[in-house]
């Protein structure tokens, strides 16, 4: 059987230690895990924008995580296109191999475009957020609707055009097999990645984009945002809002460092890598995928604005009597948050406590 342009499969495969572990780790993140988290996260996530989208629920804050909502499903696509190839590759091993060499270099590409836009829409509400505690005479003028939506288009084409070179990072080859004759498929690095000048500086650069320098800013706002609060000197219970932010920054920061320490201080890549590397790889991409499928949850427990549109949405019988202020209103009175406000020169307290359960 002779094939034009295949390889012949007479090199020698990597060292098979830790392969076990590589097909074990991959099998119970891919198969078990990867569609649990995808379905659950997946559906979350559609949840979260059909209630976002709602009138009522328009601000800036809200902006920000409907963009996350929908980076983190493109997100999960990607992950669900790898879990059908895994699938494949235990039901059917022939085109299973096939799909892995077609479908794993886009699927790629989407996986480090998707997470670097979440990385800097997570830094976007972080730093709305700190301007709303930290400077609250600013949130009229800094923190619109209309910046908020340019901001997160920004960073949509921007962390997507930066990450195309992860599109042309391997080439499927086909390889012909001296003892069975037969065809498969197998992902070599093309020509431009092969350059390791390249590779280096470009992984550095992206590594840095994606992971390192939001991890800075995070922490930093994060600080800043705690120190805000206790400042105010209101309980938790009046800043739901940022507490809820505060939470999905530290969910972002726990399920992204792993993935950080591998790529930048152990520098290892990804299919190319060895099986110990792939097989930790799995688990640290399971922690990713994580992250794109908890915030739903995270809304419910903390924003009851969010709550009660879902119930008023999917389970009207469900919604129990309480007091209820729409979310234009939390935006208004989140300049009051420091519980003064300067009207007509006049310094006016605001003692309502009730005003302020959503700051």
């Amino acid at each position: 059987m002779g094939c034009q342009n295949c390889v012949v499969a007479n090199q020698p495969e990597q060292p098979i230690e830790f392969k076990e572990f590589y097909y074990q780790a991959r099998f119970v993140t891919g198969l078990i895990f990867f569609p649990t988290v995808c379905v659950l996260g997946m559906i979350g996530n559609i949840l979260g924008i059909i209630v976002m989208c709602q009138k009522q629920m328009r601000s800036s804050t809200n902006i920000y995580l409907l963009s996350l909502a929908i980076s983190d499903c493109i997100k999960i696509l990607s992950d669900v296109l790898y879990f059908l190839v895994i699938l494949l590759s235990e039901v059917d091993p022939s085109t299973g191999n096939k799909a892995l060499g077609f479908v794993y270099p886009y699927a790629h590409y989407i996986f480090n475009a998707s997470l670097c836009v979440s990385a800097w829409l997570t830094v976007s509400v972080a730093f709305e957020r700190y301007i709303y505690v930290c400077h609250p005479t600013r949130v009229k003028r800094l923190c619109s609707i209309s910046r908020a939506k340019t901001i997160s288009t920004t960073v949509f084409v921007i962390m997507m055009v930066f990450s195309v070179p992860y599109a042309m990072r391997y080439k499927t080859i086909e390889v012909l097999q001296n003892t069975t004759q037969s065809i498969s498929y197998d992902l070599h690095l093309t020509d431009l990645w092969a350059n390791e000048t390249f590779a280096k500086t470009f992984n550095w650069l992206h590594y840095f984009v994606r992971s390192i320098i939001p991890l800075f800013l995070l922490i930093i706002l994060n600080t800043c945002i705690l120190y805000g609060i206790r400042r105010c000197r209101l309980g938790r219970r009046k800043h739901r809002i940022t507490v809820m932010l505060i939470v999905i920054i530290i969910v972002f920061l726990i399920c992204i460092v792993p993935d950080a320490i591998m790529s930048t201080c152990l520098g290892l890549g990804y299919y190319e890598e060895n099986y110990l590397a792939r097989g930790i790889r799995e688990i640290t991409d399971l922690l990713l995928l994580i992250n794109t499928g908890v915030n739903f949850i995270i809304y419910c427990i903390f924003n009851t604005i969010f709550w009660r549109n879902f119930q008023e949405l999917f389970c009207p019988c469900c919604i129990t009597p309480g007091f209820y202020i729409e979310d234009s209103n939390v935006r208004r009175l989140s300049l009051i948050a420091r519980g003064s406000l300067r009207i007509n020169g006049n310094r006016r307290s605001i003692n309502d406590d009730k005003l302020l359960t959503e700051v």
